[in-house]
């Protein structure tokens, strides 16, 4: 079986230990690498290609949001979640920007986080749900909608709604009685009419643009 490769980037050894023997008591997943700081951390991502970077923000050298910046601009790939102590959402919301996969609070209830590093593995996306909520209220007066929603059909803009609510293809799937398959087919179609790559991506496009609201209407 292959194992989700994790590298672990936190300024506290304590912390990383942690993480280190929490994670591994799942036998889908293993920590090959860790990093005290922001440049040790660009260096293992680099050496390591690890499947899943878990990133804390607060770190000497270069914090988490410069690394993911940095790794940007070298066109180095890699799929970031950041864990997190700030559950203020202006870290989200700079963090979405700049293309993090997913976001959860060092708070949050272990199987939160292993959740998170499954979903993006799978090549989705995770905000814990409360993180999720916060965003959507700073979000959802700053834009008006763009000519970008008139090109989703109704059921597009069903599904890229429930997309924003945190809900998982089989989720929709359910709630919409239709296949997976289409629900897959659906974002597709969705990501490339608004030009996005992944389901955080959508959530902020729907969020700006207050997709919710014109579905609601």
């Amino acid at each position: 079986m292959n194992k989700i490769r994790i590298l672990i980037a936190d300024d506290h050894l304590m912390v990383r230990e942690g993480l280190k023997q929490l994670i591994e008591l799942e036998e889908d997943i293993v920590v090959v690498a860790q990093a005290g700081d922001g440049k040790e951390a660009i260096q293992k991502i680099v050496k390591y290609s690890p499947d899943v970077v878990l990133l804390d923000i607060n770190m000497p050298i270069m914090n988490g949001l410069e690394v993911i910046k940095y790794l940007k601009s070298e066109k180095i790939d890699a799929n970031i979640l950041m864990l997190t102590l700030h559950n203020e959402v202006e870290y989200l919301f700079k963090a979405v920007e700049i293309g993090v996969k997913g976001y959860v609070l060092k708070d949050s209830e272990a199987d939160v986080l292993i959740k998170a590093i499954r979903e993006i593995y799978k090549g989705d996306s995770y905000i814990q749900p409360n993180m999720a909520a916060k965003l959507f209220q700073k979000m959802n007066d700053q834009s008006e909608k763009t000519s970008t929603c008139d090109k989703l059909t109704k059921r597009e803009l069903e599904v890229l709604k429930l997309i924003t609510e945190g809900l998982l293809n089989k989720e929709i799937a359910h709630m919409l009685c239709i296949s997976e398959k289409t629900v897959k087919n659906h974002i597709s179609n969705i990501f490339k009419k608004i030009e996005v790559s992944d389901r955080t991506q959508a959530a902020v496009f729907a969020i700006k643009n207050k997709v919710v609201d014109v579905f609601d209407k």
